[in-house]
C-alpha cells in the first residue's frame, strides 16, 4: 500500500524557518511529480511549489525567494525549506505526489497534512 507522510511544520516566529518533509513508502515506490498546497481558514488552498521528477521547480509568487522545493530521489522524499517566514504564511500545508509503483497503475496522493504557524 503506498503511503505519502508529512513531516515537520509547527510553530515559528516571524522571520523563522521551518522545513516540510513529504516521504513516499510502499513497495517499489518512485514519488514523481511533488506539489506543495496550503489552505488558511476561510481561504481556499493555494499552489505553492511543485518539482518534476527531473528537478524542474515553480514557487508561488508570493513565496519566490523565501521558500525551496527540493527531493531527494533516494529517499523518496519532497522537502519545502521555508525561510524568512511572514504570519501570512500561517495555514496547513499539504504535499500532492504522483507515485510510481512496479506493476501498478501510477495515482496522485495527499499528504495528510501539517500546520505551519508564524506568529509572535
Amino acid at each position: 500500500q503506498v503511503q505519502l507522510v508529512q513531516s515537520g511544520g509547527g510553530l515559528v516566529q516571524p522571520g523563522g524557518s521551518l522545513r516540510l518533509s513529504c516521504a513516499a513508502s510502499g513497495s517499489g515506490v518512485h514519488i514523481s511529480n511533488v506539489s506543495w498546497y496550503r489552505q488558511a481558514p476561510g481561504k481556499q488552498r493555494e499552489l505553492v511549489a511543485t518539482i518534476t521528477d527531473s528537478g524542474d521547480t515553480n514557487y508561488a509568487d508570493d513565496v519566490k525567494g523565501r521558500f525551496t522545493i527540493s527531493r531527494d530521489n533516494a529517499k523518496n522524499t519532497v522537502y519545502l525549506q521555508m525561510s524568512s517566514l511572514k504570519p501570512e504564511d500561517t495555514a496547513v500545508y499539504l504535499c500532492n505526489a504522483h507515485i510510481r509503483q512496479f506493476l501498478r497503475p501510477s495515482n496522485y496522493y495527499w499528504g495528510q497534512g501539517t500546520q505551519v504557524t508564524v506568529s509572535s
